[in-house]
């Protein structure tokens, strides 16, 4: 699990299970009056048949975040 913090928001690698496998993912959750973290799912097509590789793919994808926006969506470099 990879994790960065930005002015309002951390992101962090994560996965989503699905149907045949795994989706790498970024979780969003607020720094303030945080609730639940929000799930992008990265990597449009790729499944992976175990968690780690997906989780290593999210960890590696994190690296390229440029920031999250005020709403919350992912800003890539």
């Amino acid at each position: 699990m990879a994790r960065k913090v930005y002015a309002q928001y951390e992101a962090v690698s994560a996965v989503v299970p699905g149907e045949g496998g795994y989706h790498a993912a970024i979780a969003v959750k607020a720094l303030v009056d945080a609730g639940a973290p929000r799930f992008h799912k990265i990597l449009d097509g790729q499944r992976f048949s175990k968690a780690f590789e997906a989780d290593d793919a999210a960890s590696q994808a994190l690296e390229q975040l440029a920031d999250v926006d005020a709403d919350g969506e992912l800003v890539w470099a």
